[in-house]
């Protein structure tokens, strides 16, 4: 009980009403995603790659959004951002129960791919505002434990309401964002340039200005925009993996959506029970090569898929994928929050959702045409080509382009 009370005590109280809300919205979320390329090529009987393309609409458009919300974020405030995105998913997993036609789900995919980097950007951003640099690592891996949590949750009951009524798992989705966005509006407040010295205090109220660099400092940091174009080549092998094993295992080996939700679910668990074991081991070493390592594991898990041939080949695929993610999620936020300028935070934060915009736009198209024109097997040899060409960029960007905050990012943890 102690060690609770003095977790707790360590970082602000909007801090851990930002990890309730984060528990809801994903635990609503998570029941409908990883089945939603399902859903719709149920409803749509189109080739594969057509009805993959439904994601890359939604993360096209995350692209641009993404750029919005750096700019908004810095000039109206975090808060407001985060609450007009969660209220927009909310409505759009509402009307995602009456889609008929793929010109339908083309919309509200758009829809919600300009909402997700608004909430993205926004919380990182704020989160950034409200923990000093030295607690930021353990403060992001709380954040994934607390999602991950949750998602260990969504899958499970979504498969379960899938197999009788996806109407059932949209709504829920609906009521968690929804629920999420009416908690910020009553009780959170704004961060946006916080003085440090009031850090400790986040319902001190302060008033946002606007900052007139725009991206053009962001775009005239090589060795950032380097990270984040190897970063997203490198995003593309776990979101092929998250976007298209599920309809490759019920296609393909007739795994159902009941059964299947349990494969999500152990990632979640995982990221639950490990990721703060794994935070401790990579928080010792220098951020870029953690981060090759992550992006190798992440390469390794997506070429697995190519191998499974049941449920518990798909399951290890998933659990090899995980330690990737548990190795370079945290640690990249804490890399790009180290080292933005505040007043640009929310750009270099969008340019960094921007990175996984990217992956996830080119992903379903890549994994969809390998699969119409190739071989289903052949998408997860793609993913694992893309990652391990990322892996080789990591390493050469970590040898020719140090930049002081690099060295420094260990011992700052």
């Amino acid at each position: 009980m102690t060690n609770i009370k003095t977790l707790y005590s360590r970082y602000p109280r909007q801090y851990w009403l930002m990890i309730l809300g984060i528990v809801i919205s994903t635990a609503g979320g998570s029941m409908v995603w990883p089945f939603m390329l399902i859903y719709a090529g149920g409803k749509l009987s189109l080739p594969l790659s057509q009805v993959a393309s439904l994601i890359s609409i939604n993360a096209g458009v995350g692209l641009f959004a993404s750029f919005l919300a750096g700019s908004l974020a810095d000039r109206i405030g975090r808060k407001a951002v985060m609450v007009a995105s969660l209220a927009m998913i909310g409505v759009a997993y509402i009307f995602m129960v009456q889609a008929e036609t793929y010109t339908h789900f083309a919309v509200l995919m758009a829809f919600i791919g300009m909402s997700n980097p608004m909430y993205q950007v926004g919380a990182d951003a704020m989160l950034a505002d409200m923990i000093p640099s030295h607690q930021r690592t353990d403060a992001y891996s709380i954040n994934r434990i607390a999602n991950n949590a949750a998602f260990g949750i969504g899958p499970a009951v979504g498969g379960f309401l899938a197999s009788t009524s996806y109407s059932l798992a949209f709504y829920g989705a609906a009521i968690g964002f929804l629920a999420y966005s009416l908690i910020w509006i009553l009780f959170a407040r704004e961060t946006l340039h916080v003085p440090p010295e009031a850090r400790g205090n986040i319902h001190t109220s302060f008033k946002p200005q606007p900052d007139s660099n725009g991206y053009l400092r962001v775009f005239k940091d090589r060795s950032y925009m380097a990270f984040v174009a190897l970063f997203a080549l490198g995003m593309t092998a776990p979101s092929i993996l998250w976007i298209l094993m599920p309809v490759y295992a019920k296609t393909g080996f007739n795994i159902p959506e009941s059964l299947y939700g349990w494969i999500p679910t152990t990632n979640a668990a995982m990221c639950v029970f490990v990721q703060y074991a794994v935070t401790n081991i990579s928080r010792k070493y220098k951020t870029l090569p953690v981060i090759a390592v992550g992006m190798f594991i992440y390469a390794l898990g997506a070429g697995s898929v190519a191998l499974a041939t049941g449920f518990w080949g798909f399951w290890l695929s998933m659990v090899i994928l995980t330690f990737g993610e548990l190795t370079i999620v945290p640690t990249a936020s804490k890399y790009v929050a180290d080292i933005s300028p505040e007043n640009m935070r929310g750009r270099y934060m969008s340019m960094y959702w921007f990175g996984w915009g990217l992956s996830r736009t080119f992903a379903p198209l890549i994994g969809g045409w390998l699969n119409d024109n190739i071989s289903p097997k052949s998408i997860w040899i793609g993913g694992l080509l893309f990652g391990l060409t990322s892996v080789l960029g990591l390493i050469l960007l970590n040898k020719f382009s140090q930049r002081p905050s690099d060295a420094s990012l260990s011992a700052a943890s």
